[in-house]
């Protein structure tokens, strides 16, 4: 499925995350995962709007894009689910904790709409993939990049887990509970040789 909507999203994914870059050894541009989500996501529907979404669900939390814009180019539906996918900003008189804002993010996916649901379980699936494709016989780095606190992290993300099972029965759900199970026995791994070397 290819629109004119969608090329503008293409476009306007690439130039605002145009100096963002993934981790991992090789820096690939950011504006693959928008893709790859998109592209996942285009699997399990056709709805223009959530194809649009996917591609410019981190570009409310990650760039200076505000959501009147965003409303402006795209329309208020895409808005409304892009919205749902952008997670809490601690500021200076508001601190919250990483695993705060995962469970807030885990929150709005129980209300938002279900489309944002549908991303969502693209994008954390994409993540958890990549993850351990690009981690799995290098632990060490992976704690570099993302930090110790493994119980943490898989705290955080079975809460977003729960909230994708509880509002979807079909479809994507299969495929981001496998790769979620692919990520546990990941992080189970790290923390066995973690042990081992204390």
């Amino acid at each position: 499925m290819y629109t004119y909507k969608i090329e503008q999203a293409i476009r306007a994914a690439a130039l605002l995350h145009g100096d963002h870059i993934r981790k991992g050894e090789i820096p690939l541009p950011y504006i693959t995962h928008l893709v790859s989500v998109a592209m996942i996501v285009r699997d399990y529907t056709e709805d223009e709007d959530t194809i649009v979404a996917a591609l410019l669900h981190d570009t409310i939390e990650d760039t200076d894009y505000a959501q009147e814009e965003l409303v402006e180019d795209f329309g208020e539906n895409v808005s409304k689910i892009v919205i749902t996918l952008t997670e809490p900003k601690s500021d200076a008189a508001h601190k919250i904790s990483w695993i705060d804002v995962k469970k807030i993010y885990a929150k709005q996916l129980r209300k938002g709409p279900e489309e944002s649901v549908l991303i969502a379980a693209a994008d954390k699936s994409h993540n958890f993939r990549s993850i351990v494709d690009e981690y799995f016989e290098n632990h060490h780095a992976f704690m570099t990049e993302f930090g110790p606190h493994l119980d943490s992290r898989l705290e955080a993300y079975q809460a977003i887990a729960n909230a994708i099972n509880s509002r979807l029965k079909d479809g994507i759900v299969h495929e981001f509970n496998h790769t979620f199970e692919e990520y546990k026995k990941f992080i189970i791994n790290v923390q066995k040789t973690y042990t081992k070397n204390d």
